[in-house]
């Protein structure tokens, strides 16, 4: 990185400071791709990271899950990752799935970065995030998802794996390996996530604005660097600063700083009119309750009308970031539907201001019920929720007077019955297994042996 940054005009300090030059900064801005597509192995869920389009997404790399049998919190495994990929799969307001939990129960680094990217590629044909914990994994993954899209030039044509790297450990020192992933990963054809993740009060300033400064500074050094290693690389813009209760020194994510703060993160993306990823929806309750929806409602509503392109922990994500809720997800999927209606808005073309409509109804019947226009607009422009209960009281405790949460957790159980994805062929299964230590059995993704 020295190196690269120095030919580029950058200098080194007597005290080991890389400083890079305003004009390389503003260049790197100025020529950074905008024309990012993240790819699902099927088409149909390609996303398009540009302007001020908004998708959702999941995430967290949690050490555990909320079991959906006993509601208790236990340690993650690379089933439980590959469940929620598949839950992820079905909600039609989660557009692209991020490794939300940590799988636990694989040792070795290596083998679990593998099984990581299968869990996740196998559960979805949504386009996938990873980490990847080392520089010499990264062939691998590679590898993988070479053999998946039938061959490397497949890959890199349509690359369906982000790989996501936070390259730096606030306050404004790079982290080495990290940094080798991110290169290595560029060059093998991945789109990478340059991601900062300060926590304001403790590796970040205290203030929102300072926290937001030194975030936007060590993204952009992620950024030139990537565009030093490979000019036309797929860099999403991810500046992701956090915030400490500083009462506790814990990272709290469901706060109103924590909504100003990535929202701010997300509108300086907007300023530079970069591809951008944002954090929303870290609540800090343990189930779904007042706070979980007030929280992630608050927080994934300002990155949204903030302009960012792609909102990772929108979905699922419980107890600051400590863990899965599969119910959530379903529960979630909603709320996200909401959300997206909102970042809409209100479309004041000559049509929908609807004074042809509304001329007819007043001089007619006086009401719009049984107006086609009424009819035509019942999908295309109104949000019906899967799960909120829109029931008189009556109906509703006739009906066993349900919370939401238990008719979710019903809805997860149904799904992790009956959905198990077929993108990928048992052909193809099989030569990933011949190649790979793959540790999820047949069984388990719903397979023959």
């Amino acid at each position: 990185m020295v190196e690269k940054v120095c030919a580029a005009g950058g200098s080194v300090t007597d005290d080991d400071r890389l400083l890079f030059p305003r004009d390389l900064v503003l260049k790197t801005v100025r020529e950074a791709r905008r024309d990012i597509t993240l790819f699902g192995q099927d088409s149909k869920h390609d996303i398009h990271l540009s302007g001020k389009r908004v998708y959702m997404s999941s995430g967290g790399a949690a050490p555990g899950v909320f079991d959906i049998e006993t509601g208790l919190y236990r340690e993650s495994t690379a089933k439980d990752l590959y469940d929620a990929a598949r839950i992820c799969d079905a909600m039609e307001n989660i557009h692209h799935f991020s490794r939300s939990v940590v799988a636990r129960d694989i040792e070795d680094n290596r083998v679990m970065d593998i099984n990581t990217a299968y869990a996740c590629l196998m559960g979805t044909s949504k386009h996938v995030s990873v980490s990847i914990s080392d520089p010499s994994h990264v062939p691998d993954i590679a590898e993988l998802c070479y053999r998946l899209a039938g061959c490397e030039a497949a890959f890199r044509a349509r690359p369906f794996l982000t790989v996501m790297v936070c390259h730096v450990v606030p306050p404004m020192r790079f982290a080495e390996e990290a940094c080798e992933t991110m290169e290595a990963a560029v060059l093998a054809g991945f789109p990478v996530q340059i991601i900062s993740a300060g926590q304001a009060g403790a590796t970040s300033p205290a203030t929102i604005a300072g926290s937001v400064v030194q975030a936007i500074a060590e993204t952009l050094a992620g950024l030139v660097f990537v565009r030093l290693v490979e000019p036309n690389a797929r860099a999403i813009f991810a500046p992701k600063p956090l915030v400490v209760d500083l009462r506790t020194g814990s990272m709290c994510g469901g706060g109103g700083e924590q909504a100003i703060l990535m929202a701010a993160a997300a509108q300086m993306g907007r300023h530079f009119d970069l591809p951008t990823s944002s954090i929303a929806g870290i609540t800090d309750a343990k189930t779904l309750d007042a706070q979980f929806g007030m929280e992630k409602t608050l927080n994934v509503s300002m990155s949204a009308h903030a302009g960012s392109n792609l909102i990772t922990q929108a979905c699922g994500m419980q107890s600051s970031l400590l863990g899965v809720s599969l119910e959530a997800y379903v529960n979630d999927n909603d709320m996200l539907g909401h959300i997206l209606r909102t970042v809409r808005g209100v479309e004041a073309t000559a049509e929908n201001m609807a004074e042809d409509i509304i001329k007819n109804v007043c001089l007619g019947e006086g009401h719009y019920l049984g107006a086609m226009d009424t009819y035509r607009r019942m999908k295309s422009d109104y949000f019906y929720p899967h799960l909120g209960d829109r029931r008189t009281p009556k109906e509703w405790h006739d009906d066993g007077s349900r919370p939401v949460g238990d008719i979710a957790r019903d809805k997860a159980r149904q799904l992790l019955a009956v959905h198990y994805p077929k993108h990928i062929t048992d052909e193809q299964d099989r030569v990933l297994r011949e190649a790979f230590d793959i540790r999820l059995s047949r069984e388990q993704i719903g397979r023959s042996t």
